[in-house]
């Protein structure tokens, strides 16, 4: 699905030069729910951008020419004969600029109320408060450009997220039975990513490849998915980064709108070799029991002997009521969605 209701798949070809002074490379654009996917021709992924965060370069002028906000150097020309992605991309942004604070107002307000708690804080409490306090003012969009931004970052070492085909689909179908409807583009799977699961700020939900790969009951994906879905509930993603990125960093946020990329590539690094935190299994068993699936093969998954995770085995809310998270062929699908 793409942003634009009428569109069930939006594509086009574009040409895109990765940074000043590269040679422009004929590419396939696709335009998604929250992003849009640069392709080779021969299908490989090139890069992804955040809808959220493209800007127009060249006002109404076509051929239209795209880059990220804060990068001009990389850069996306789409042909004025592709009027229905041009028309469709400039249509989004203009939705997305329609709910934004008008410009130079959130800067204004963000950036006075910042002055104020600074005025009145004392050093011990200071970089708490200002996390807390950014967690409530920073806007959904901004978030999803950090978490976007995190992303970038963690690709540079895990690879592009993966794509397969014939599991894109399916992997929409499990986020929307586990996550619900809304949710359904919350996932992404990584190919050389150690830990099971992560989530970012914007609402993504990351998944190492294994968790498909190498388990033949689909429960267990749904479990590990359902719990990392958990953990960003009980701890604020937002909150996490600006935590790991320090007093000044947050102040540049609350400032300026933006976080330094020094931050954002060690928050990357941290997200990926952490140890994973547990989640509570009180809270877990009631997720479970919402989400009518089973707890007990997830986990066996997390401890196969059950020691550590007895209660979520004892007290499995699944039972004879839960209902199936996917059908066979789709999970057959999904254990191949870092194939072609």
């Amino acid at each position: 699905m793409t942003a634009l209701k009428e569109y069930d798949r939006l594509e086009a070809t574009g040409l895109w030069r990765p940074a000043p002074g590269e040679q422009r490379r004929e590419v396939i654009v696709s335009l998604g729910d929250a992003t849009l996917t640069l392709t080779e021709v021969s299908g490989a992924v090139l890069t992804h951008w955040s809808v959220a965060a493209m800007v127009r370069a060249n006002g109404t002028v076509r051929p239209a020419l795209y880059h990220l906000d804060g990068d001009p150097g990389e850069t996306l020309e789409i042909p004025e004969d592709e009027t229905t992605m041009i028309d469709g991309i400039d249509r989004v942004l203009r939705a997305i600029d329609r709910r934004r604070p008008r410009p130079g107002k959130l800067r204004f307000v963000l950036g006075g109320s910042a002055a104020a708690v600074i005025a009145l804080a004392a050093v011990l409490w200071l970089p708490s408060a200002l996390e807390r306090y950014a967690t409530t003012v920073v806007p959904p969009a901004k978030r999803a450009e950090i978490g976007q931004a995190v992303l970038a970052h963690m690709t540079r070492v895990t690879g592009q997220p993966c794509r397969g085909r014939d599991a894109r689909a399916p992997l929409r179908r499990l986020a929307a039975r586990v996550l619900g409807p809304d949710r359904a583009g919350a996932l992404v799977v990584l190919p050389t990513a150690t830990r099971d699961s992560a989530h970012l700020p914007g609402g993504v939900i990351l998944l190492g490849r294994q968790v498909f790969e190498d388990h033949e009951d689909p429960d267990i994906a749904a479990g590990y998915i359902l719990a990392e879905a958990l953990r960003a509930t009980l701890d604020d993603p937002l909150r996490d980064v600006l935590d790991h990125a320090g007093l000044i960093a947050t102040l540049q946020l609350l400032t300026t709108g933006s976080l330094p990329e020094e931050s954002l590539s060690s928050y990357a690094e941290q997200v990926l070799t952490a140890p994973q935190r547990p989640a509570p299994h009180d809270a877990l068993l009631a997720a479970f029991g919402t989400a009518q699936m089973r707890s007990t093969p997830y986990a066996y998954a997390i401890d196969p002997t059950g020691e550590t995770t007895l209660p979520l085995i004892e007290a499995d809310p699944g039972g004879d009521g839960s209902t199936p998270v996917a059908s066979d062929s789709d999970w057959v699908r999904l254990q191949g969605v870092c194939g072609a």
